[in-house]
This record gives structure tokens, C-alpha cells and sequence, in this order.
């Protein structure tokens, strides 16, 4: 039997060099022997080399591809559909790359009958760093692999530095004890279970809590809102708005780069085929108080982004909230999805859901 040499350690690849032909690394590196990695290959039955061989004599060989052409790139993300979370889908994940144009760097573990695992990155200048393939923006993120060790790898040879956040809690699982990950900025969603309006939501609350968002609603509904239901024209009332309380509050915000609002455009723009889009806007006296982006997703509804005017309308982003409960409700959703971090406020009214990260 032909001897092949293994491959074990990260493949030193640099970031300046011209695109490869699809299927090929983009140089095949001899690399240092991994000793961790062996038990590991035992265990699965697989032999890693260096890359694919012109005649393959044993059927548990595997290597490492890399590829770059976003077609073949759609393509690969299609052996791990169909989509388990809104975050799985190419359309999402697109709507970032039409607008970023990062570079996508594709790892891929496979022997001769199939793909074996996926790691989706792209390379992003700017931080000199690779991420998720649509950036660091993702979330419930979900490791691609036929078999969960199959990713270990991938994990193993990417090219430093690079950050893997918002990881989901059973991608983690699946290889406790072989990769160390850390905790994540935890995410919040509300179970709608056998929820009728919003009034049942605030009887699970607690009584200060619940006494503060009718206080808003309230206080919301003597201005006599006007509720505006799918004019995606408002858009661009949610940026300008979140960019002037941002600016009033001296903090920064991510719509200050134009391939951000050009993504979140794309997000409208790409819906239809795997996720639906939706958009409430609250008018009061014609002047535009709030405006929330949801998507939907099976039975979830997405709080994807929003705009709120709250030094005019003190109480507007609770009062949408509310809203948001029942509209879900209406629509036959059972979850909403409230997004990662806290923000001093999502612990104390929904589940706290944890996600995990690996960087290196």
C-alpha cells in the first residue's frame, strides 16, 4: 500500500495570493505532524492528506480544500441544507457579501464520494482577521459536518487569526472535551407557547416589569399611534433615526458604514425563496416614532433591527415590543427571536439562550 503523508497542522496560506482553480488548496503546504490529531482520525476511521491524490487507493482518505469562487461556494452551502436556523440561510448570508465583497475562504474536509464538513469563512481586511462568511453579525450559528468530529479539522488548520462567535449550543455539544470553547454573549427569546395577546406574556413577568411596559403602552396609546404594517420605504426612517440618537448619545453605531445599510437593503431585497420580511412603523402626528425589520423563519419571528425615537416618545420601544408579541401571535409564530446581548434590559423580561465562541 502506498504510503501518504498526513496533514495536521494549520496550512500556512497567504491572504495576498490570487485565487486557485476551484477544488484545489491554494498551496499545498507540507505541514508539521499533529500528534492531538491522531487519536482523533483513529477514532473516526479517516486518514488526512496532504491533498487529493491523482489515484485514490483507500477508501477512507480525506483532505482539505479551499475555495473561493462564490458559486461553488453556494453550491457547497447547499450540501448542509436545508437551513435549521434564519442564520443558515445563503440568502442572509449573501445580503452581506453583495455588500462587504470580503473575500469567502471555504474550508473543506472530503474524501472521494462526498463533502465531509464545511467551514465558511471570508477574510476581512479591515480587521485584518477571518470570520463567519457574512460576519461576526451571525448568530445560533451551526457547524457544518455529516458528522459532528468531522469539523475538528477544519477548526484546526484555519488560518490565524480568525474568530468563530455566536456558536449554538448543540454544535457545541456534539464536540465537548475536543475543541475548548469559551461562552458567548448570550441570545434572548421569548416562547409564545399558549400565549392569546400580549396580557398573557406580562402575567409571566415580573410585577415591577410588567407594571413599567403597560405604564409605556400606555402612555404610547393616549399619542394615538398610527401603525404602518410592511412600507419598506421606511428603511431609511430606521437609520436616520438610530443614527441621530446615537449621535445624541455619543456612542457609535454600525449604520455609519454604507455597506451596512446597503446590507440591510440586500436583506429586503433577498427575502422570499428562504425567510419572509415584515416591517412596522409607528407614526404619531406624521412624524415617524419607531420602526422595526423583522424576518420570518418557519415559526420564528425575527426582531432583526429597529429605530426608535425615544427622546420624543419616551416609552416607543416598549410600546413596540408589545406590538411585536402580537403580531407574532397573529401570524401563528411560536417564538420570537430577540438577538444576542442584553443591552441592560432583555434578561429581565426573556429566556436567556447561550451561544459559544472559538477564536485563535
Amino acid at each position: 500500500m502506498e504510503k501518504q503523508k498526513s496533514l495536521s497542522t494549520s496550512v500556512s496560506l497567504k491572504e495576498d495570493e490570487p485565487p486557485q482553480p476551484v477544488g484545489l488548496l491554494l498551496r499545498k503546504t507540507r505541514t508539521k505532524k499533529s500528534p492531538a490529531l491522531n487519536p482523533l482520525f483513529k477514532e473516526m476511521g479517516l486518514f488526512l492528506i496532504e491533498h487529493q491524490p491523482e489515484i485514490i487507493k483507500q477508501n477512507n482518505f480525506c483532505w482539505i480544500e479551499v475555495v473561493r469562487n462564490i458559486d461553488t461556494c453556494q453550491e457547497l452551502w447547499k450540501e448542509f441544507e436545508p437551513a435549521q436556523t434564519f442564520f443558515d440561510t445563503w440568502e442572509f448570508r449573501m445580503a452581506f457579501y453583495q455588500a462587504y465583497q470580503h473575500k469567502p475562504y471555504f474550508m473543506v474536509l472530503r474524501n472521494q464520494k462526498e463533502v465531509l464538513a464545511l467551514l465558511p469563512l471570508w477574510y476581512e481586511e479591515d480587521e485584518k482577521k477571518y470570520f463567519w462568511f457574512g460576519s461576526w453579525w451571525q448568530e445560533e450559528v451551526r457547524l457544518f459536518a455529516k458528522k459532528p468530529e468531522y469539523i475538528i479539522p477544519l477548526i484546526h488548520n484555519a488560518p490565524k487569526p480568525f474568530s468563530l462567535n455566536a456558536i449554538c449550543q448543540e454544535s457545541v455539544n456534539n464536540i465537548k472535551g475536543k475543541l475548548e470553547f469559551q461562552e458567548d454573549d448570550s441570545k434572548y427569546i421569548l416562547r409564545l407557547g399558549d400565549f392569546k395577546t400580549h396580557e398573557d406574556y406580562l402575567m409571566t413577568i415580573k410585577k415591577n416589569a410588567r407594571r413599567n411596559l403597560r405604564k409605556d403602552r400606555n402612555r404610547v396609546l393616549k399619542m394615538n399611534p398610527q401603525i404602518i404594517i410592511d412600507d419598506f420605504s421606511n428603511i431609511e426612517d430606521m437609520i436616520k433615526i438610530s443614527k441621530k440618537r446615537f449621535s445624541e448619545e455619543n456612542k457609535s453605531t454600525d449604520w455609519e458604514d454604507p455597506r451596512r445599510i446597503e446590507t440591510f437593503r440586500n436583506v429586503i431585497k433577498l427575502s422570499g425563496p428562504s425567510y419572509k420580511i415584515r416591517m412596522i412603523t409607528i407614526k404619531i402626528n406624521g412624524k415617524v416614532a419607531g420602526v422595526d425589520l423583522i424576518t420570518l423563519f418557519k415559526d420564528t419571528y425575527l426582531a432583526v433591527k429597529c429605530g426608535y425615537d425615544v427622546k420624543e416618545f419616551s416609552g416607543i420601544g416598549n410600546f413596540m415590543n408589545l406590538i411585536e408579541i402580537d403580531d407574532a401571535l397573529k401570524l401563528g409564530m411560536k417564538k420570537i427571536d430577540f438577538l444576542q446581548n442584553n443591552y441592560q434590559w432583555k434578561s429581565g423580561l426573556f429566556e436567556s439562550v447561550p451561544l459559544f465562541k472559538y477564536e485563535r
